[in-house]
């Protein structure tokens, strides 16, 4: 299992690969006028010190952002990704890296709304102190599901969930798809991305076969992997469930996934995957 304190995992490969996907969905739904909502169910504490001794534990951010801080061949499709990163980091040299909350907060227009939602006390203080509190961002401490029953369906009618677990307790793909089920039912026409590591084969058929049972259409599978798998139980990527995705987002992310698999891979290897786990 993963730790539930994501400072240990911050700013390595699984966070590129997410909050990559993440920027190019909020830069879409900017795109047209109308303000949105972006619920963020397990939003963490919001900026991550790179430099705290839990983040060097396993350093694991030196195989994420950190082979990307000095590149000069960023594309233009991670520029944002990588303006949210550098903005926290004004000096110059990696030391802070942005969570999902911040990067949200950097994307969002006036009349935009943002909610996020994080059950661990502590951690929920600190986010509060990062993005503060105003009339159109709030913090919660509740529990991510909870809160996706509490705020689904937003009164824009149009934004964006994220579904972020920590995957530290067992059950978290058959929870996932079941309140994807429930929130989809209740606001079809949402735009939702379910970020999960790459599990056991097994697992992750099972996955697909839950999502499948929901019968919810238009569901865009993408996964990175950055190392094949191996007896030393590092997961060898992550993947995230785009429902409702933006027009031709498929078509976006494919040269995005590969650069950045070369990028990341260990070796060269790895792979990427986009492809429709449910069509239209």
């Amino acid at each position: 299992m993963l730790s539930y304190r994501h400072l240990f995992h911050a700013g390595n490969s699984a966070d590129v690969f997410k909050h990559a996907l993440l920027t190019r969905l909020l830069v879409a739904l900017g795109g047209k006028g109308k303000p949105y909502c972006f619920l963020d169910t397990h939003a963490g504490t919001g900026r991550y010190d790179l430099a705290h001794e839990w983040a060097w534990k396993g350093r694991e951010f030196e195989n994420g952002i950190g082979r990307l801080w000095d590149r000069e061949d960023i594309p233009a499709a991670l520029a944002p990704y990588m303006d949210a990163v550098r903005s926290e980091n004004p000096k110059g040299r990696l030391r802070f890296y942005p969570g999902s909350p911040l990067i949200a907060l950097k994307l969002r227009r006036p009349g935009d709304r943002l909610v996020f939602s994080e059950l661990n006390r502590t951690d929920c203080a600190a986010l509060e102190a990062v993005v503060g509190r105003g009339r159109n961002t709030a913090v919660h401490l509740m529990d991510g599901y909870q809160a996706l029953k509490a705020f689904v369906p937003p009164p824009e009618r149009r934004g964006l969930v994220l579904l972020d677990s920590s995957f530290d307790r067992p059950g978290e793909f058959l929870r996932i798809a079941r309140a994807l089920k429930d929130a989809h039912r209740r606001w079809p026409t949402g735009l939702y991305a379910a970020w999960y590591p790459l599990m056991a084969p097994g697992a992750m058929r099972g996955f697909a076969r839950d999502m499948e049972k929901t019968r919810i259409r238009k569901i865009l599978r993408l996964e990175l992997r950055v190392r094949e798998p191996g007896p030393d139980a590092a997961i060898p990527g992550c993947g995230m469930l785009v429902i409702n995705p933006p027009w031709k987002f498929d078509a976006e992310a494919r040269p995005l996934l590969d650069w950045i698999r070369r990028a990341l891979a260990q070796d060269g290897a790895g792979g990427v995957t986009v492809d429709w786990l449910a069509p239209e």
